[in-house]
């Protein structure tokens, strides 16, 4: 499941500098004036996941791989950037082809790196995003609204209909400054909603960039932040993007030397990442062998044959059973040949819903 959330905040928020300490790599330039991110920079990143250890090493796994989120680092926004200031609006396509969007707030003072705003008020930098992607929304339905109101008047365009309706919805919501993820949307409606590719109905993640001082409670800037997302029915994460690349170079003892010495009990990022999964309503279940243990990506609330197909459509296609075993039996009782003696492998269907953490082994036919 190619999963990617778009790194979205004004320039000089640490967004770059972010990026780099997700993806432990330099790729994205990060230097203090606007715009330094040209074209937006992509990186995959691993989802921390302390059970796949586990399994490898009951199974004697070769190879671990765990599951994945690609971040994509957009350049800078600014005031007008839905109507060309700054460098455009190209910026804005690129958010469409995500999944969720992270919005990382200043909320540090440095007298050294510029604001483009000339003030620290990390509220009116969400709000000055928000707003632009909002803008961005309303003049591309209002361009289509006219072409699906002579379509649905033909009266046999139950699409066009349909869409417009949902367009309608958004619009209202619009034009009261509300982003289009406040809209409720019946689950027969989600496929068409999400063709209309409206940028503020993606699920949203506040980030505050803090300061090394307040990167274990955070800060008047951060509390103020985590108030703005209990509002919005959102989440907040603390992270101070400096700490997080100098924390991505070091190897795993220093690491967590490092981290004791902040007083943090890991990484900053591991919590973004997991806020991310958590944030597009994803789990996890495993498979493990001699060859590799493996953690797969699904959505909470998928069959036995839908995380099949994650691997191959064929397995979804052919499914006949699934051989499964909750994480913790398999852990506590050695292992595959263990849980089996014990009763505690399933052979479970194509009702079934899968629960996070599965090992599962699949039987199908092709």
């Amino acid at each position: 499941m190619a999963l990617k959330v778009a790194i979205v905040g004004l320039p000089n928020v640490g967004k770059s500098t972010l990026f780099n300490a997700l993806t432990q790599t330099a790729s994205a330039q990060a230097a203090n004036y606007p715009f330094c991110t040209i074209e937006p920079n992509t990186g995959e990143v691993a989802v921390p996941e302390p059970r796949l250890d586990a399994l490898a090493k009951i199974a004697g796994s070769k190879e671990i791989i765990p599951a994945r989120i690609t971040f994509v680092d957009i350049a800078g926004l600014v005031r007008g950037a839905s109507k060309g200031e700054g460098l455009g609006n190209q910026f804005l396509a690129n958010i469409r082809d995500c999944d969720a969007v992270a919005f990382v707030a200043r909320c540090f003072e440095d007298g050294d790196i510029v604001h483009v705003e000339g003030r620290i008020d990390p509220i009116s930098d969400l709000e000055i995003i928000e707003m632009e992607l909002m803008l961005a929304d309303l003049e591309s339905l209002e361009k289509r609204v006219p072409a699906l109101e002579k379509r649905a008047k033909v009266g046999a365009d139950k699409e066009s209909a349909n869409t417009l309706r949902l367009a309608n919805i958004a619009l209202a919501l619009l034009r009261e400054g509300r982003p289009a993820r406040a809209a409720k949307i019946d689950a027969d409606d989600e496929k068409a909603w999400h063709m209309l590719q409206l940028l503020t109905s993606l699920p949203a993640l506040y980030v505050c960039n803090v300061d090394e001082a307040s990167a274990d409670k955070g800060n008047k800037y951060s509390d103020l932040v985590a108030e703005r997302a209990a509002k919005d029915n959102a989440k907040s994460v603390v992270i101070s993007a400096q700490i997080e690349s100098e924390i991505a170079l070091l190897d795993s003892e220093e690491r967590t030397e490092f981290l004791e010495t902040l007083g943090l009990e890991e990484p900053g990022l591991n919590r973004l990442i997991r806020e991310a999964y958590k944030l597009l309503d994803l789990q996890t279940y495993f498979t493990v062998g001699p060859k590799e243990a493996r953690a797969w990506t699904i959505h909470v609330g998928d069959t036995g044959p839908q995380a099949a197909g994650v691997i191959h459509t064929d397995f979804e296609k052919g499914y006949i059973r699934a051989e499964t075993i909750a994480f913790d039996d398999f852990v506590k009782l050695g292992g595959e040949n263990g849980a089996k003696e014990a009763g505690k492998m399933r052979a479970e269907g194509k009702d079934y819903v899968v629960k996070d953490g599965d090992v599962m082994h699949f039987r199908f036919n092709v």
